[in-house]
């Protein structure tokens, strides 16, 4: 149960304003907080009182009404201009409030819910819970990588009684612990580029780590602070012999060898950032030692002074900028700051927790799952993937997308190739150069946009944007060369000028491989943000999201479903806002939305008997995406595997070919007939029976029809007559269901392949109530709509059939009745689509299944059914809340 009700069928409580203003009181005088935030904090927090109900205890909710009101406003300083708030750090109020950092996340998100605060608030809230995440995982590696290079410093004898002869030496293995780790999170906080990716922040650690070993190794008669079983020390050094280097050693290979590092990535931050830094440190006196070299950190005579400096540093980043001091893992109470609930001996069994400790549980469980930094695999692709090997960490998986995402792009440039720029010439009209300056455009509005959220730091921090950039065209020219060799070979050789001239299908593109690069770095500029900066709407970019997926084999599985989750949102609800291009669609198609039945291939869907007419329900079988990747995962295969994926039955051809709204009604070539087939000789005696001769050859790429809708193009039929003369009569056939064929006679200079409509008495069971005539079609086997709101609503129809089959699954629902709930679902969509609008697609999937459950008088209530759907992976709070 949320711990936020609103006050409907209640009436409001009166709240104890003596009890909180005392509380509040309390709050602001150990906080040293001002009288003016202390009055906004009061206000805000008496009006969400006197309108919902807010579970738990009070001074938890003050400390999020505190922390929203402290962060109105600008406050003046000594020499740094004005700083947003009134530097009173997150970590304080919540050390105040008793409050741990996994509580305050989930109860600011209901507070901003409840307080209807700004969107940056929004995304100020998001960045932090971020920012902690990345930092929770960076920490988990931290510690088992210092102890294999030092002394386990859990492991460190306790002190002795200080006194004058017994004076504890200034710098312990523990000392070196956490000044280690204050001087990482100090310099993450001054390089947000770094900070925002989860691989640049792992990297920037290990520079540290490298830098303190280096400055222990060179630290006289300190052997004490080092592991003698570490693998990157020196050959010697055990030797009786050994003396240390007149350099600092640098362990950034073996540190990446042994703990998932990517040494390239390493040293590039070493060199290029963290050195140069460093040395900064020193020339503002914050760091003493020896300058050239950046060594002598650790010596008796300087440690005292560098570890205060770095500390007092921290601190007031931490005030003016960091707002979340993450320098609450050293703490010795880091379990209760955090909200990590306390490990027991014996666990009491389920149902005799208590209310606090299962709210601990629930919320811990939530942000290991967040912390692992691994897309959670959608309904719509669960099927074709295995699950991940345990010994597979966040920092491993991240790395190994980074390796992938090279490895993918090695030995290529950020230009066209020769066989690309062949295919731009064999065009009627060179789109070569529209093609090199869009790239261009795009590439200059991806570098403003990044670098924005640092301006002061914009021109040492352009280094990644150029760098992430560059990965990207590199994707994006070779993709777009495997989608025109795919599509040249289909379509024989026509013109691709056209195609090649859509715009929204190069900016789709272009955002995919952004996408791409920045999810492979666990960037913090999570979509939509590429589509928001390349001013691209959901519902145009959705369309890519298969072809990006078929014509790349490199992609790692986390990609893969990362893509996938994307154009599930757009699916489910960023398509239907009510500033979506689907509605000008819909409008140009006078709001008629296609029927599943309409837009789903024909073998693509179940048919469902009953009285109440027929349900026609996607099958689950048949992904609409299925990756070489996911297929080797499927059957073993691998290497040449590729070779033998069935293409897209959806071709860009026809992606790309209906207008967008305002545009010229036009297809992408001017021919769009199918390739004549050979003409298929059939004997017809006098008598009137009928013997196949010889049968056309079917292309290879042809997709294979069902065999009830086979269609036989342009067959020539011999007749004898009983003079003895030939007659060749032009006919066209289908088969029947029977397993025979159906012969129709083609009208002298009539070239048009046969209708759907003319197939309709040949196949009586296609005729029944409820049913509307077919439109014309070219090939039998595709749907009877086409373009690009067919192809959207199909994805619709099947994602959702996905979801609302797992859910009758749990729920353990009839078949009969689960077609009852489609076919509610389905008219609701098709003929109330304005329901839709700023909605969720699971909110009517929810809302089909509790009503017919009880129209039916089926025993499924309103709990049963959201408990069941908070199992499935895109399941949000939110969803429930939704207007």
């Amino acid at each position: 149960m949320p711990e936020v009700g609103t006050e409907a069928g209640s009436e409001p409580r009166k709240v104890d304003e003596g009890h909180v203003r005392r509380t509040l009181e309390a709050l602001c005088q150990e906080l040293n907080m001002d009288e003016q935030t202390g009055k906004e904090a009061l206000q805000s927090f008496t009006a969400i009182w006197d309108t919902y109900t807010l579970e738990g205890e009070v001074a938890h909710w003050l400390a999020c009404s505190l922390y929203a009101a402290c962060r109105k406003g600008w406050t003046p300083t000594v020499g740094k201009g004005v700083m947003e708030g009134n530097c009173v750090s997150l970590t304080r109020i919540l050390r105040s409030s008793k409050l741990s950092l996994i509580q305050f996340f989930s109860k600011m998100k209901k507070w901003a819910d409840m307080s209807s605060l700004s969107r940056e608030f929004r995304e100020r809230i998001a960045r932090l819970e971020r920012n902690f995440e990345v930092s929770t995982v960076i920490f988990k590696k931290f510690e088992p990588i210092f102890v294999d290079m030092f002394q386990d410093p859990q492991g460190e004898p306790p002190r002795p009684a200080r006194s004058r002869k017994h004076r504890r030496l200034p710098c312990h293995v523990s000392d070196v612990f956490k000044f280690c780790w204050t001087l990482f999170v100090y310099t993450k906080g001054n390089f947000r580029m770094i900070g925002d990716d989860l691989v640049n922040s792992y990297h920037l650690l290990l520079c540290c780590l490298d830098l303190v070993f280096g400055n222990a190794l060179l630290c006289p008669n300190r052997k004490d602070l080092i592991n003698p079983l570490f693998k990157g020390l020196p050959k010697d050094y055990h030797s009786p012999d050994y003396s240390a280097p007149e350099e600092p050693l640098c362990v950034i290979d073996k540190l990446c060898e042994l703990h998932d590092g990517l040494v390239v990535e390493a040293k590039g931050i070493k060199e290029h950032y963290f050195k140069p830094y460093i040395n900064k440190l020193f020339e503002r006196q914050i760091l003493r030692g020896n300058q050239v070299t950046l060594t002598e950190l650790l010596d008796t005579t300087n440690f005292i002074d560098n570890n205060k400096a770095v500390n007092r540093e921290y601190e007031e980043y931490v005030l003016t900028v960091g707002d979340f001091d993450e320098r609450v893992f050293l703490g010795a109470d880091a379990d209760e700051e955090i909200g990590t609930p306390r490990k027991v001996s014996v666990e009491p069994p389920e149902g005799r927790l208590s209310a606090r400790m299962q709210v601990e549980c629930n919320l811990q469980q939530h942000f290991d799952k967040a912390r692992s930094f691994a897309p959670s695999t959608p309904l719509t692709g669960r099927r074709y993937l295995k699950e991940k090997e345990a010994i597979v960490t966040p920092v491993s998986s991240a790395t190994q997308s980074v390796s992938r995402l090279q490895g993918m792009v090695t030995g290529l440039r950020n230009a066209p190739s020769e066989q690309l720029l062949q295919i731009f010439r064999s065009c009627s009209r060179d789109p070569t150069e529209t093609i090199l300056n869009r790239v261009k455009t795009l590439g200059e509005l991806f570098r403003q946009h990044y670098t924005r959220v640092t301006e002061d730091h914009a021109a040492s921090h352009m280094d990644f944007a150029d760098n992430r950039l560059k990965l990207a065209e590199i994707l994006y020219y070779k993709i777009l060369e495997n989608v025109m060799v795919l599509e040249t070979r289909r379509l024989h050789g026509k013109d691709m000028a056209v195609l090649l001239e859509q715009d929204i299908f190069h900016r789709s593109l272009m955002a995919c491989c952004l996408e791409v690069v920045l999810f492979a770095y666990s960037s913090q500029r999570t979509f939509p943000w590429i589509i928001d900066i390349l001013n691209l709407r959901p519902f145009y970019f959705y369309k890519v999201i298969e072809v990006f997926i078929r014509s790349e084999e490199g992609l790692s599985r986390d990609m893969v479903k990362h893509l996938n989750n994307i154009e599930e949102q757009i699916l489910e609800c960023r398509a239907w806002s009510s500033g979506s291009a689907l509605w000008e669609a819909l409008e140009a198609a006078h709001s008629k939305v296609p029927t599943v039945e309409e837009v789903t291939f024909p073998s693509n869907f179940e048919t469902g008997s009953g009285s109440s007419g027929p349900a026609h329900l996607p099958l689950v079988a048949l992904s609409p995406i299925v990756h070489p990747r996911l297929r080797e995962v499927r059957t073993g295969l691998g290497g040449s595997a590729r070779k033998d994926v069935p293409p897209s039955p959806i071709s860009l051809h026809d992606r790309y070919s209906s207008p967008t709204a305002g545009s010229a009604k036009r297809r992408l070539f001017g021919d769009d007939n199918l390739p004549e087939s050979p003409l298929k000789k059939i004997s017809i005696s006098h008598g009137g029976g009928l013997k196949i001769v010889s049968t056309p050859s079917t292309p290879r790429d042809a997709t294979p029809l069902s065999p009830a809708r086979t269609l036989l193009t342009m067959a020539a039929a011999m007749v004898t007559t009983t003079s003895g003369q030939q007659l060749t009569i032009p006919v066209q056939g289908v088969a029947n269901e029977v397993g025979g064929i159906t012969f129709i006679q083609v009208q002298p200079g009539e070239s048009s392949p046969l209708t759907a409509q003319a197939l309709l008495p040949a196949s009586p069971s296609r005729s029944g109530p409820g049913l509307s005539a077919p439109e014309p079609q070219n090939n039998a086997g595709k749907p009877r709509r086409t373009g690009s709101l067919a192809l959207f609503f199909r994805k619709v129809y099947h994602l959702a059939s996905v979801r609302l089959r797992d859910l009758c699954l749990k729920l353990d629902i009839s078949a009969e009745l689960r077609r009852k709930i489609w076919t509610c679902f389905e008219c609701s969509l098709v003929h109330c689509s304005d329901l839709m609008k700023d909605r969720h697609l699971d909110q009517l999937l929810l809302c089909a299944v509790y009503i017919v459950s009880k129209v039916t008088k089926e025993e499924h209530t309103f709990q049963d059914i959201m408990k069941c759907y908070r199992s499935q992976p895109q399941a949000s709070s939110h969803i429930t809340s939704l207007p």
